[in-house]
């Protein structure tokens, strides 16, 4: 009967764990929500630069939503500023190349493109440009894909390929983030 009643408490306590609802970020607020994680094992160091490259090369797989791998990148900002990393030690860059290179076409090249009405990730990716997170597209994919830097979102850079500026961000020290 104890075991039971245990079993039965632990089992109502997981689900309030797990039910919780993600909550909106102070930094992108309309992108990368996240979970509050209380009292982690692995103790975040809100005192480390947290430099990271996201290698973002997937689509979403409707093109009427935005990516979910461009609103990870919300999501970190939103989480460590949340766990008390200043937003000045949270470094961004974005390296977007294959099939996620229409993700950061402007609204019209979209359209045409896609053959839906506006972009999805427009307002992410310039949420993102106005916290400093650097979008920078392969050159590579942009010829193979005809995409001009003017069909891209106005914050873009090109790069000579997606290869070198993963590269050259990770020698700067940023961290590869790749999923």
């Amino acid at each position: 009967m104890i075991k039971n009643s245990l079993l039965i408490l632990g089992l109502i306590c997981m689900s309030q764990i797990f039910a919780q609802e993600p909550v909106a970020g102070n930094v992108i607020k309309d992108f990368g929500r996240t979970y509050k994680v209380e009292d982690p094992d692995f103790k975040t160091d809100t005192t480390q630069i947290f430099k990271a490259v996201f290698d973002i090369a997937k689509t979403s797989e409707d093109p009427s939503k935005p990516n979910p791998l461009l609103e990870t990148a919300a999501r970190f900002l939103n989480m460590h500023q949340m766990a008390g990393v200043p937003s000045k030690n949270i470094i961004v860059a974005l390296v977007i190349h294959g099939s996620a290179s229409q993700d950061i076409l402007n609204d019209q090249v979209y359209s045409e493109r896609v053959s839906v009405a506006t972009n999805p990730n427009t307002l992410l990716l310039t949420e993102l440009a106005n916290h400093g997170v650097e979008i920078i597209l392969c050159g590579q994919t942009a010829a193979h894909r005809k995409i001009t830097i003017n069909e891209a979102h106005p914050n873009t850079k090109i790069a000579l390929s997606a290869m070198t500026a993963l590269v050259q961000l990770q020698n700067q020290g940023y961290q590869l983030i790749n999923f």
